[in-house]
């Protein structure tokens, strides 16, 4: 079995995240490609679309999101994501189980005794009314039924659990500051989740799989489950198997993919890349080491937006006003600096909506000076 290195696993990845080349998607073809973007901080999936796409208007996204064609809400990991319609409206009854129980393990005790079918049907009520709502609101609409639990856990089993929910624009536009308010999915589509299948091979499972390896893979079942959150999808795996090819990793582990999906030779050069923080590039693996260091592991999770040299997180970045400031984690070459400066100045540029002319690009010293 052919094993793949690292920088293999890296060149596929950057591949596969069209971080190797920007394409030339609509930004509607990109979102659904990546199945999802991770989206809890509003204005990120904008960076993470800007870094790869041609011509990328925000606009764009704003407008998809206005127009209902895109929706933010909880799904991966129970995390805020920015899915297609028909992806939320197809997948969201698969995670039921998985949702549930990612919020019961912050707040099993404070639950303990509730009946969640009943507390999912009276928040689907009080919802029915379309009046949009945010977390606390809704919490509080139903705190006399259940008092003891709080409206922290009482908020967040419905929204982010119990009740498919989107969160509302203004929430997520370009620019614009909005709180969380809060209607059910099906509403705002005006189409129903599709509901659970009988079928024992999980079809829709298997539309994971493949949605998945073609935008990560080649991945092991447990790099699946990162991030998606489900147990990895034995069923639907065994179901497909004929039609998937094997590689293993240089860690023993076997990984599955789509037998024409791309996997570039190791040595294919590859750009300067600005990332968004949380974006699923790195955090959709178990094992993330084919683009981040070890070391730097930590630095995804606590939402660093992070710099790509070479196909690897090498830098950090922020933004202020005109300027982009990266902090290296390496020394760079001074082709390496002025790839970066280059990038940051594209990206100071989009970020300011191309006004001004100069857009500054400070790289901090180096670690050690």
């Amino acid at each position: 079995m052919t094993v793949l290195d690292a920088r293999a696993l890296g060149r596929a990845t950057l591949a596969r995240q069209l971080l190797l080349d920007r394409a030339d998607l609509p930004a509607l073809d990109a979102v659904a490609h990546l199945g999802g973007m991770q989206a809890q901080e509003p204005q990120e999936p904008f960076v993470g679309l800007w870094t790869r796409l041609r011509a990328f208007n925000p606009g764009t996204l704003s407008e998809l999101l206005v127009r209902r064609r895109v929706v933010r809400t909880h799904l991966m990991r129970r995390t805020v994501h920015l899915l297609t319609a028909e992806d939320a409206l197809a997948w969201r009854s698969r995670h039921d189980a998985m949702l549930r129980q990612r919020v019961l393990g912050n707040y099993r005790a404070e639950l303990a005794g509730v009946d969640l079918d009943e507390l999912a049907a009276a928040g689907g009520a009080v919802l029915a009314d379309g009046e949009p709502r945010s977390m606390t609101e809704l919490a509080r609409a139903l705190a006399g039924r259940w008092p003891e639990p709080g409206p922290r856990a009482l908020g967040e089993m419905l929204v982010a659990a119990l009740v498919p929910v989107v969160q509302l624009p203004p929430r997520g536009l370009w620019r614009a500051k909005g709180g969380v308010r809060n209607v059910p999915l099906s509403s705002w589509l005006g189409r129903e989740i599709a509901p659970p299948s009988p079928d024992a091979s999980d079809p829709v499972g298997q539309a994971l799989v493949r949605r998945y390896l073609a935008a990560y893979g080649p991945a092991a079942p447990a790099d699946l489950r990162a991030w998606c959150g489900l147990a990895g999808l034995p069923a639907a795996v065994a179901a497909m198997r004929a039609e998937l090819v094997t590689f293993r990793d240089e860690r023993g582990r076997q990984l599955l993919d789509l037998p024409d999906a791309p996997r570039p030779d190791p040595a294919t050069p590859a750009p300067v890349r600005f990332l968004p923080a949380f974006d699923n590039a790195i955090l959709g693996y178990q094992h993330r080491g084919r683009i981040i260091d070890d070391a730097h592991r930590g630095l995804s999770v606590a939402g660093e937006r992070v710099v790509l040299v070479d196909g690897r997180v090498a830098a950090t970045w922020k933004a202020a006003a005109a300027a982009v400031t990266v902090t290296p984690l390496r020394r760079f070459s001074r082709a390496e600096s002025a790839a970066v400066a280059e990038e940051g100045r594209e990206l100071a540029s989009f970020l300011a909506d191309g006004a001004g002319a100069d857009h500054e690009v400070r790289i901090a010293p180096p670690p050690g000076g």
